[in-house]
């Protein structure tokens, strides 16, 4: 399998002079004798918003956990904030802002109430905590419901809630474990916008695990992590550069007949089926006239068996297909008594 991205050594190369939030070197773990994170290593710049990227059963999951200090690293190294974990865990832990996927709001309590006691835990009393509250609701665009109990908000809003309860004890690095499950999409959208402002007006470095793709899109960089392998560590925009040209996608009821006549007549290039359809990547340096003649040189041979036709430039759905082939989607769940999600 192919890895697209630094190796670490490059890394710690070109990241001499750049403040690293969170480095993560030869990390493995296992559930019994079933590896589900196999010698991962990224470095994060300071100020970076990072996805971790993969389908269910990729290892995302566990990783997150060993990050946000639930587990402790059989193998490897991990760096949090300057601190080495799990040797210096405790300070590590004061330094960053975690929100899982579970809520861990009290509905029956304000808005506000929740925020207070959260503060109360790291510490924090008196009118310098109402600041910090009154400030982070105001920044969430939350301050008209801190009277409000959690449970007249939506879910959008609640998320909202989580993150700033996260940030009240000022954290340098932020984790978010699939923050967008169970909002609408237009909530999402709102999300996301409040967490651009937070990476720009605190440079706060923040790390979100996710499976939608159109999510992976907003961030920085990713890492995409598939079967418990790194299987690239890059921008999105580089990523889709991996596959230059538009891809064809053919869909018939007399789909394998059409594979095989492709194969032979289009000899070297990568030619699969996924999900009912074939995917047909672009040749090299193929130009967007190149993949419409391929189109039409398709309809002309099988016209009357195609049932569906699309050229479509690559997504990161495409991306991920090429460097590991296979599609998308859930693998084995990881196994702990519990699934990952």
């Amino acid at each position: 399998m192919p890895v697209v991205g630094d190796s670490l050594g490059e890394m710690q190369a070109t990241t001499v002079a750049k403040e690293i939030a969170l480095a993560v070197d030869g990390l493995s773990y296992a559930y019994g004798k079933r590896t589900v994170l196999d010698r991962v290593s990224f470095q994060v710049e300071k100020g970076s918003l990072i996805g971790i990227l993969g389908p269910n059963g990729s290892g995302k999951t566990t990783l997150f956990r060993l990050l946000s200090t639930l587990y402790a690293a059989p193998s490897g190294m991990i760096t949090l904030a300057g601190y080495s974990y799990p040797g210096q865990a405790a300070a590590a832990r004061r330094r960053m802002g975690i929100v899982f996927q579970s809520p861990s709001l009290d509905k029956k309590l304000t808005v506000a109430e929740n925020m207070v006691h959260q503060g109360h835990l790291y510490g924090l009393r008196g009118s310098v905590l109402r600041k910090k509250v009154e400030d982070l609701l105001r920044l969430f665009g939350l301050d008209e419901r801190a009277r409000d109990l959690v449970e007249t908000l939506s879910g959008g809003q609640q998320r909202r809630v989580e993150v700033a309860k996260a940030l009240l004890h000022e954290p340098e690095l932020l984790l978010l474990d699939e923050p967008s499950t169970g909002i609408d999409p237009v909530a999402r959208r709102d999300f996301w916008r409040h967490l651009f402002a937070l990476k720009e007006q605190k440079r706060l470095t923040i790390l979100v695990t996710t499976h939608l793709l159109d999510e992976a899109e907003r961030c920085d960089r990713l890492l995409i992590l598939d079967r418990g392998k790194r299987v690239a560590w890059e921008t999105p925009s580089r990523l889709r550069a991996l596959i230059p040209g538009s891809v064809l996608s053919v869909r018939s009821a007399k789909l394998l007949e059409i594979e095989e006549e492709l194969k032979r007549i289009w000899a070297g290039r990568r030619i699969r089926r996924v999900d009912g359809a074939l995917r047909i990547e672009p040749r090299s340096e193929e130009s967007v006239e190149d993949a419409m003649r391929d189109a039409a040189d398709l309809l002309q041979r099988f016209g009357g068996d195609v049932t569906a036709l699309t050229v479509s430039q690559p997504s990161l759905e495409d991306v991920f297909l090429h460097l590991t082939g296979h599609h998308f989607q859930s693998q084995n769940e990881e196994s702990d008594g519990t699934a990952e999600h």
